[in-house]
């Protein structure tokens, strides 16, 4: 079993504040062992010799029958008994012990064949020295944690400001804001070496320049085809009107219609890529307007009002966005078919087979239909731009029993 951890635990900045806090813990605590070994040994070094010396002095003058001086004993019974046995066995040995509540360094050796000859000598200075050591590391330990991770974590921080900039860039731009770029302070000053956020940074802003390159080339020239097809259209328009009556004059007129819609969507399409269409918002009753919208369609779509509003919006636009709903539903789905109003909300859905996976994973594309539909998929695509310029949401999915949902929420 796996504990899913929190959603701020994933992001670099903590990883790299438990990274660098774990190596600098690691760090100070090596350290600190190494000073306090070194110390210990260093202390423990002198006072071991200083009671040795004194024991070897005091050894001598207990042979020559002189006194052996304050802190100089035999049998003493507060010896360890380790050290006892030590030098009982007719080895010198020194060990550190409490004695009356204070740490003392005693020497011991034979005087001789059954008694210990033993000196103490204060330890409490030099375990005191010690103690003050070890509070220094712990707290000078503590201090260079602390100020590193504060410099570590300014210094993370800074970097994952600028690689939050740059995905909020990335956002924009995935959204249809072509005109964003990170414009990383990096990449422009060539004193300043370039650092990897400076290398993604650059990398999206070029692939975002290379993509509205390439966005406003086909905008200009699907305008242009648009504009140059119409004067031509007008043309074969009049011409066809002309021609005697009969089934290869209505071939002719309807090939003609067809074209001329194609041209008039394509041209509202670039309208609509350019960016400057505006919506010119009334006061609609959105349940009349529905029933309008499907009278005009001339199709058998069943109007449902659950709950009627009057809603701000641009009556055009809103009319072309749900007969274009309409008559994608009435042409790539199968009946029946129903637009049902329930407050701000308008649902279109058919009974057919429902949209194309690639539909619903990016939204509908000009010029691309899949299993043999008929059409340019350009009526979805006006459907969804109008939209936007009205500032409501379509969104598009399957029915679990069947059948294409196209739902248009008003604001």
């Amino acid at each position: 079993m796996r504990f899913a951890l929190p959603q701020w635990a994933g992001t670099l900045a903590v990883k790299a504040a438990v990274f660098i806090t774990v190596m600098c813990c690691a760090l100070a605590a090596l350290l600190g062992v190494l000073v306090h070994v070194s110390v210990t040994n260093q202390t423990v070094g002198q006072a071991r010799d200083r009671a040795l010396s004194r024991l070897t002095d005091a050894t001598a003058a207990f042979e020559a029958g002189d006194p052996t001086g304050r802190g100089v004993g035999l049998d003493p019974p507060e010896l360890p008994g380790a050290l006892r046995d030590l030098a009982l066995a007719g080895d010198r040995g020194t060990m550190v012990a409490d004695h009356h509540g204070r740490p003392t360094m005693w020497a011991a050796g034979p005087a001789d064949h059954e008694r210990v000859l033993a000196v103490e000598v204060d330890y409490s200075q030099q375990a005191r020295t010690i103690e003050g050591l070890d509070r220094a590391i712990l707290w000078s330990s503590a201090l260079a944690i602390g100020v590193t991770v504060l410099v570590g974590a300014f210094a993370v921080t800074r970097v994952t400001r600028r690689l939050h900039a740059t995905a909020r860039v990335a956002r924009r731009i995935s959204g249809g804001d072509l005109d964003a770029r990170v414009d990383d302070p990096r990449t422009k000053d060539a004193t300043r070496p370039p650092d990897e956020v400076a290398a993604v940074a650059a990398a999206l802003d070029s692939m975002a320049s290379s993509l509205q390159s390439k966005l406003l080339a086909e905008q200009r020239f699907t305008a242009d085809v648009a504009h140059e097809l119409r004067t031509p259209l007008t043309g074969l328009h009049a011409a066809a009107e002309l021609l005697p009556p009969g089934r290869p004059t209505e071939l002719v007129r309807d090939r003609v219609a067809a074209l001329r819609t194609l041209t008039e969507d394509l041209l509202e399409i670039s309208r609509l890529d350019s960016g400057r269409e505006r919506s010119e918002p009334d006061s609609e009753p959105l349940g009349a307007l529905a029933e309008r919208v499907v009278r005009a369609s001339g199709t058998e779509t069943e109007v449902v009002v659950l709950r009627d509003v009057v809603v701000e919006t641009d009556r055009r636009r809103l009319e072309r966005v749900l007969g274009n709903l309409v008559a994608n539903a009435h042409k790539h789905g199968r009946t029946p078919v129903s637009l049902t109003v329930d407050g701000p909300v308008v649902t279109v859905r058919d009974h057919g087979e429902g949209y194309p996976d690639y539909l619903l994973a990016h939204g509908p594309q000009r010029f691309r239909t899949e299993g043999g539909a008929k059409g340019h998929g350009l009526g979805l695509t006006i459907a969804l731009g109008q939209a936007e310029v009205l500032g409501a949401r379509l969104s598009f999915w399957n029915a679990v029993d069947g059948g294409a949902v196209a739902q248009l929420t008003l604001r």
